[in-house]
């Protein structure tokens, strides 16, 4: 009995395997039309492909379009930074070609208000709720900072002024701050400059106001507006925007000017401190730069 069960054992095995060799010599056989169990097993696997190849191609689109779009944030930053570098790079020219000029009359002329000592920093607090109005930097007094000197991006366009100065860090105040107190003597660069005061911050059109310009000054839009470095311990010829628009004051004896800022306050990691090298007296309680 167990020797009849090996041989049957044994048929079955032979026989699958020559069923085996003819489906594949039916398979490999030069045919027009699929069986239906070959038509079946296509389909099926067809169908198969058909629901995991949108799912995985949305997945691969997706992390493709990721990819896409850091490259262009990362390219539309460095685009940024180089426009604020030719803006400020435009301003300066204009600035020096002027100079140049006077220096041209006065050959024994040494010092500028423009000259200054850079302090580095890094921007080490923030708080989110004066996200606009102040930040904390990694350097002091005993990096030689003191209270109302002027604070730059790295291209030279002004952030603000230094507040408060501890031993080895300081507070800035923004130029976006809403400090009516926060005064800078500027002007707005052209054929004759016209100048006037900082005074202010509009929320709502994120630009800076320019009070106290001479009624009859011509000012036009996208005119470039910088530092004086009068009245205070700021250097001259500091960036600070360019004119939006202008309009006269509640009494129609000065005007006022729309200045967009050039330094994004929203986003500052490193900053440098303007150490101007002409000292100004500065009067006890004078706030004005």
């Amino acid at each position: 009995m167990p020797q009849f069960f090996l041989n049957k054992r044994l048929i079955v095995l032979l026989v699958s395997i020559i069923f085996l060799v003819a489906l594949i010599g039916f398979s490999l056989k030069d045919r027009q039309k699929l069986t239906w169990p070959e038509q079946f097993i296509k389909d099926t696997t067809g169908f198969v492909q058909f629901i995991f190849h949108k799912p995985a191609q949305f997945v691969a689109g997706f992390f493709e379009n990721i990819n896409d779009l850091k490259y262009t944030y990362k390219e539309n930053k460095i685009l940024k930074e180089r426009l604020e570098e030719y803006a400020v790079l435009e301003a300066k020219i204009q600035e020096l070609e002027k100079e140049n000029a006077q220096l041209r009359e006065f050959l024994d002329k040494k010092e500028s208000l423009r000259d200054f000592e850079p302090i580095q920093a890094t921007v080490i607090g923030r708080n989110p709720d004066r996200w606009e109005e102040l930040i904390i930097v990694n350097k002091g007094e005993r990096h030689g900072v003191t209270k109302d000197m002027a604070v730059i991006t790295p291209s030279k366009a002004l952030v603000g002024k230094v507040q408060h100065v501890s031993p080895f860090t300081a507070t800035i105040q923004l130029l976006s701050a809403s400090d009516q107190k926060n005064r800078i003597s500027a002007f707005v660069q052209g054929e004759e400059n016209a100048f006037g005061l900082i005074e202010g911050y509009d929320k709502k059109r994120k630009a800076l106001l320019l009070r106290r310009i001479p009624f009859d000054a011509k000012i036009k839009e996208k005119q470039k507006v910088l530092t004086s470095g009068l009245g205070g311990v700021f250097p001259k010829g500091l960036v600070i925007g360019e004119v939006l628009e202008v309009e006269p004051d509640e009494y129609g004896l000065t005007q006022m000017a729309y200045v967009k800022p050039y330094a994004n306050v929203y986003d500052i990691d490193d900053v440098i401190i303007a150490k101007r090298k002409i000292d100004y007296p500065v009067e006890k309680g004078e706030e004005t730069e």
